[in-house]
């Protein structure tokens, strides 16, 4: 049994390596990550890693094969490069293919149908567990298993642990800290630090200050401004709205289960259903767009938005770093990253929202020789310099492996916002939407909150979605 804490854990790792965690999608994300969750829409990618070719179905075969259906479309390039690394070194065949983003666990379903079934596969948490369990490998005695720095990033049927964590992500608020920093110097300035900013009461007066101020604030900040809104795009369409259905939606159902002292309920009360509108009808009227428009907004918009300079702050986690830095226009010294803010009592101790929602399992219906193989090529990417440089370097994750400690830290300026945010004695806000009871409550939270914003709908029916939806998709999904 490990028996590190998460504190322990927090403390030694991300303030030293790492400790952050996803997007999502819909797995999710958070992100999704959805974490999970970069905005990709990418169709999925089939490419076999021993040809190079594009391929219906994996190869899996008894002479030992891996066929991994991954998650992440944003970092589907870089599994591929590492499969064929892989087969190279080893001559044992392994295919990756990439679910399109929303789609993760209907490509599951589809791709465990067939007779050459993925050997490889994510669960977002105890929900998709519950899913999956039977056909979930108990990883206890494998390699893998073994450089797994605690529990707390395993998840576990009884004594056997069937899936294990391989990203750790943290989200919040990434804003534009040279924005940010020229507003506090400007006369009338809600605040004269970035710091000051530490509730909803102080962030809702300084966007609406930003808000009402674009071309001043614009011009202060220098020629490469040019703001249309102190938040990007609330985008509602599939790329983007698990940011607020779920990554958004953990907030409250944070709160709940901290005032009750639960890891998860039957039943959602609601409690902090008035906050989440508040940060939500922020996020919609101080925006680059009207929220008549967040339907159409995709998660590129957003990122865009944000990445050249039209907006101050951005809803999205660690993932996103790279597409941000790519854009050309912002820099390391241009990015920090603060909690969400929704109003809740003593959130000027709150920290950023750290967790994962992606776990390795293996299918234990593989054959032997399959499932052979898929133990040797999970170990050869968490101890292997190929491995461990594509997975720190390159896909920029932070991982719960004790072989990650030496040297391979994803240079990742929001990961060190999560850094100094543990450093700082902050409690970080645990990812508990992998305990949302399905997808279908996702999409009644998602398209409610799209109908409230343009106008055709009322706050009623989130509430409605939330918490008449959360008990119907509990029952039907425990019965």
């Amino acid at each position: 049994m490990k028996k590190k804490s998460v504190a322990t854990l927090l403390l030694l790792s991300m303030a030293a390596s790492l400790f952050a965690g996803c997007g999502g999608g819909d797995n999710d994300s958070a992100a999704d990550a959805n974490k999970t969750d970069s905005a990709s829409n990418a169709a999925p990618s089939t490419e076999a890693a021993d040809t190079g070719d594009d391929a219906a179905a994996p190869a899996a075969s008894g002479d030992g094969a891996v066929y991994y259906l991954n998650f992440k479309p944003e970092q589907d390039q870089q599994w591929q490069d590492l499969a064929k690394a892989y087969t190279d070194e080893t001559g044992v065949p392994v295919t990756v293919v990439t679910a399109a983003s929303g789609t993760y666990e209907s490509t599951l379903k589809s791709e465990m149908a067939k007779t050459e079934a993925p050997t490889l596969f994510q669960v977002n948490g105890p929900v998709g567990l519950a899913s999956w369990k039977d056909y979930c490998l108990d990883l206890k005695d494998t390699d893998l298993y073994s450089h797994v720095k605690s529990d707390d990033f395993v998840l576990k049927d009884g004594d056997a642990v069937q899936g294990i964590a391989y990203v750790i992500e943290t989200y919040g608020l990434i804003y534009n800290k040279t924005v940010l920093d020229a507003y506090c110097k400007m006369d009338g300035a809600k605040v004269d630090s970035i710091d000051k900013i530490n509730n909803f009461a102080t962030l809702k007066e300084v966007a609406d200050d930003i808000q009402s101020r674009l071309a001043e604030v614009s011009e202060a900040a220098g020629p490469d401004y040019n703001l249309a809104g102190a938040f990007s795009s609330a985008g509602m369409d599939s790329s983007s709205d698990w940011r607020f259905k779920t990554h958004l939606a953990n907030l409250p159902i944070y709160y709940e289960y901290k005032d009750k002292g639960i890891g998860e309920t039957d039943a959602i009360e609601g409690t902090y259903l008035d906050q989440y509108k508040q940060i939500f009808d922020l996020y919609i009227t101080d925006a680059t767009c009207e929220p008549a428009m967040i339907a159409t907004k995709t998660g590129d918009d957003s990122t865009a938005e944000f990445a050249l300079g039209e907006a101050v702050f951005y809803q999205n986690g660690t993932w996103a770093y790279q597409n941000i830095i790519d854009a050309g226009l912002l820099t390391d010294d241009d990015l920090g990253m603060m909690p969400i803010y929704i109003g809740a009592p003593g959130e000027e101790n709150q920290g950023l929202c750290t967790g994962s929602e992606n776990y390795w399992c293996i299918n234990k219906n593989a054959s032997e020789a399959d499932i052979k193989a898929t133990e040797d090529f999970l170990n050869w990417v968490v101890t292997s310099d190929t491995g461990r440089d594509s997975i720190a370097n390159q896909m920029g994750f932070v991982t719960p492996f004790d072989t990650f400690d030496d040297g391979y830290t994803p240079a990742n300026v929001l990961v060190d916002a999560s850094n100094a945010s543990i450093d700082a004695g902050q409690t970080q806000v645990s990812w508990n939407f992998s305990t949302i009871p399905s997808e279908g409550w996702k999409d009644g939270v998602g398209a409610a909150l799209t109908e409230y914003a343009q106008g055709t709908g009322e706050w009623d029916a989130v509430k409605t979605a939330f918490i008449d939806g959360w008990k119907t998709e509990y029952e039907a999904t425990h019965n």
